[in-house]
């Protein structure tokens, strides 16, 4: 994806994929990456000089620890607790693959604004979800504090002290969402994205020795659960590879490119490794009591809330993390429409209107499991898996193609676009249903 500046001062952006720079140094100076400075700063600023390996790690690692993981004990019981970790570990092993080809592709001469769209509808999606799930914790947080103890060995059934609608919550995050999004540097966002690293590890970590306490017996639970289903599990497990946006950003803002395959395989097989660790352990731990985040089912004492607020800290810096890709679609083509002066009011202005957008999405359709699903099915399939397979033919079938690789790729496209009809189907099918519930109901006791 190319930038240029017009002689007004303002930004255009061209959503094309540019052929691979001769070396890694022209790539690192380039003024055609897509985040190497970034667009919608205010001009006049100086141009960063790229992120390192590890920074490179740390976002893509924070683009996929996002609440994904904690759905995916709920997608195991919709699979089965044998079918489940085995379909996460291939799902796992061709999003990783999908996204080497991302790469490849996007380093070539392929135009393709659809890849542009999806990026915006998949990452928009996620933001959708974040507030969901911020508005879900928080209330039950809230709504717990009177009768939240220090003792941490039962975990009796607490009544609930009911306070004001989950949409509500949703309402009072929208403030301090729209002040971090006005962050538009990828280097400061760095030190967002390490501060939720480190606190969603915490709290993965107080969740994993809980859930591994008292397991019961697995025999209980179905090998393979209800073809019903399954394609519920598709659509939050594709979810939950949350980075497949922030691919090509992360590969176009390293100081060195070369190095982004081998950052890849490491981060993906860290973050697969660890959803089918936590998916597992969780499915056999709650059983058929999971709910739509794992987070939902711990008992209520001050250690296991803190967990909560913990993932709410993390979750609201990666919201902007995730929200800094659509915007660099987006706000460089609309600025390079007026003229300089009128570049910074109209860059925060859209900012602004989008993040109402996903509150406002948010709020229509407060049921987190399903929102995931939705999410999932319509657009990370079609981002991860459908248009990938799709780009690499239509690059380098003109150089000659292994037979066996097109086939490949054509099986990858058709497993996605299966997943997004029936995945998406589903979703809709059970949101329908759900609707015969008493309205303003809040997300949370939809997930008891």
């Amino acid at each position: 994806m190319s930038v240029t500046k017009s002689t007004e001062g303002a930004v255009a952006v061209k959503l094309d994929l540019m052929s691979p720079p001769e070396s890694a140094k022209q790539l690192e100076n380039k003024d055609s990456t897509f985040l190497d400075e970034s667009p919608s700063e205010s001009p006049g600023l100086k141009k960063t000089k790229g992120i390192t390996v590890i920074q490179a790690l740390i976002h893509l690692v924070k683009g996929n620890m996002g609440t994904g993981i904690l759905g995916l004990s709920l997608a195991v019981k919709n699979a089965g607790i044998l079918m489940g970790p085995l379909s996460l570990l291939v799902m796992g092993l061709i999003a990783c693959h999908c996204m080497h080809i991302l790469v490849r592709c996007a380093q070539r001469f392929c135009k393709r604004h659809i890849v542009s769209f999806f990026l915006i509808v998949t990452q928009l999606g996620f933001c959708c979800v974040y507030i969901v799930f911020l508005a879900d914790n928080l209330k039950q947080v809230v709504e717990a504090v009177n009768s939240t103890t220090n003792n941490c060995h039962s975990n009796e059934t607490v009544i609930l002290t009911p306070t004001m609608d989950s949409r509500l919550y949703m309402l009072s995050f929208l403030p301090l969402l729209v002040l971090l999004v006005f962050i538009r540097n990828l280097r400061i966002l760095t030190i967002f994205s390490m501060l939720a690293n480190i606190s969603m590890l915490v709290s993965l970590v107080i969740i994993t020795q809980y859930i591994t306490q008292e397991i019961p017996d697995p025999s209980r639970l179905p090998l393979v659960a209800s073809w019903k289903t399954y394609p519920l599990f598709f659509g939050t497990a594709i979810f939950s590879f949350e980075s497949i946006g922030v691919v090509l950003p992360l590969e176009n803002k390293m100081k060195n490119a070369r190095h982004f395959p081998a950052i890849l395989s490491l981060g993906m097989s860290i973050v697969t490794s660890l959803y089918i660790s936590i998916a597992t352990l969780g499915y056999l731990r709650f059983g058929d009591d999971i709910k739509a985040s794992i987070s939902l089912n711990l008992p209520n004492c001050w250690l296991y809330q803190s967990v909560k607020l913990l993932y709410i800290a993390g979750i609201l810096c990666t919201y902007a993390l995730q929200f800094y890709v659509p915007a660099e679609i987006i706000i460089p083509f609309a600025i390079s429409q007026v003229s300089t002066r009128w570049a910074l009011p109209l860059d925060l202005s859209i900012r602004l209107a989008m993040v109402c957008l996903t509150c406002l999405l948010a709020v229509l359709i407060p049921r987190l499991d399903l929102v995931i699903s939705l999410v999932g099915s319509v657009s990370s399939s079609a981002l991860a898996l459908i248009i990938p397979p799709l780009l690499e033919v239509t690059t380098f079938y003109s150089e000659g193609m292994n037979p066996l690789t097109i086939f490949k790729d054509a099986l990858i496209s058709i497993l996605g676009f299966v997943g997004f009809v029936v995945g998406t189907y589903q979703a809709l099918d059970e949101l329908l249903k759900s609707d015969d519930s008493p309205p303003f109901s809040n997300s949370t006791t939809f997930l008891r």
